[in-house]
């Protein structure tokens, strides 16, 4: 990696960014966060990811989102963050929101993976020491467990506040009657739920049945990932598949068989809407899900600052007509 002089964030980041308040908490989110999911792992280069993260910062995104097995290799995103940090972040660690999670497989045997108090808690502990961080600030279960008891997962969560590894505690990809079970039993223990993070788009809205109005009545913010659907949601796929997309990529969510005829038909039409609105498609796809008002913060991966700059863009037009919102559930046939 590169070492060029010092990082110096320019001043009036904070001057144009949204900063949304998190559920009932006294936090407040970018509408824009940067999640470090793909290209900031071991595969990936140093100097893009250290460019994106100065940039992201620069435009007023506060907020950088990991997880113990973002890379690949497992863990390596964490460990290129925890360098760029050293370098360029450090000094404006209380500017930052940084979080991490676990829930997915890390490490080989019983104790590497889901839920238990035993993963959580050796799971951040091994993230922070990736990171050079003292403490997250949120610090979320990553999916639900269907065999360890709720209990102990968010009492794991509860002691994780407690003890200072995190100042806030979270879950991801819970469905309404879960999310409703763990805020109570967080609500019980003294540590509330600060905020839930679901996958979210125009194309796979399923947090509308239902977990939305959890979320609201339980005062808990609300992140979404993939609002661009991992990049379907964007004008890179209407011609096929470029060489070094996500979608020719092996170790990629995103597959081939996904960049269908009826997917671009549907982009295409979207697109014609995104035009009229003077933003580009993935403009128009990340303020769709910013106009829930239970959405406190839209999260974008990114593989180069120009595509941060576009998401960032989003919030000059997150307003929608009537008329655009009943076109745009046409084009989905909703």
């Amino acid at each position: 990696m590169n070492t060029p002089d010092q990082y110096s964030p320019v001043s009036g980041r904070y001057d144009s960014m949204t900063y949304n308040r998190c559920g009932r908490s006294g936090l407040k989110l970018p509408a824009v966060s940067l999640g470090l999911w793909h290209n900031f792992g071991g595969v990936d280069s140093v100097d893009n990811a250290r460019a994106m993260l100065r940039r992201a910062f620069d435009l007023g995104v506060t907020h950088f989102d990991l997880a113990n097995n973002y890379g690949p290799p497992y863990g390596s995103a964490e460990e290129t963050f925890g360098k760029i940090f050293s370098l360029d972040f450090s000094t404006f660690r209380d500017e930052l929101i940084i979080s991490s999670k676990a829930g997915w497989d890390m490490w080989p045997g019983p104790y590497g993976n889901w839920g238990s108090r035993k993963y959580l808690v050796a799971s951040l502990d091994q993230s922070l020491a990736r990171m050079g961080l003292d403490y997250v600030d949120v610090f979320y279960h990553h999916r639900p467990d269907p065999e360890t008891p709720l209990e102990e997962t968010m009492g794991a969560l509860d002691y994780i506040v407690r003890s200072g590894r995190a100042l806030y505690a979270g879950i991801s990809m819970y469905p309404a009657d879960l999310t409703l079970r763990a805020t109570e039993i967080l609500n019980s223990l003294g540590t509330p739920c600060l905020i839930h993070q679901p996958n979210y788009s125009l194309l796979d809205r399923w947090i509308e049945d239902g977990l939305l109005e959890v979320l609201t009545e339980e005062g808990v913010g609300c992140i979404v990932f993939s609002p661009l659907a991992q990049g379907l949601l964007t004008d890179r796929y209407l011609n096929g598949i470029p060489e070094g997309s996500r979608a020719a990529r092996d170790d990629s969510y995103l597959s081939k068989g996904q960049v269908t005829n009826e997917m671009q038909t549907t982009v295409r039409r979207l697109s014609d809407i995104a035009l009229s609105r003077g933003q580009s498609m993935a403009q128009l796809a990340i303020a769709w899900v910013l106009r829930q008002t239970a959405v406190t913060s839209a999260l974008v991966g990114a593989s180069r600052t120009a595509q941060i700059e576009d998401a960032v863009g989003a919030l000059d037009n997150t307003d929608f007509s009537a008329e655009e919102l009943a076109a745009i559930d046409e084009i989905l046939a909703v």
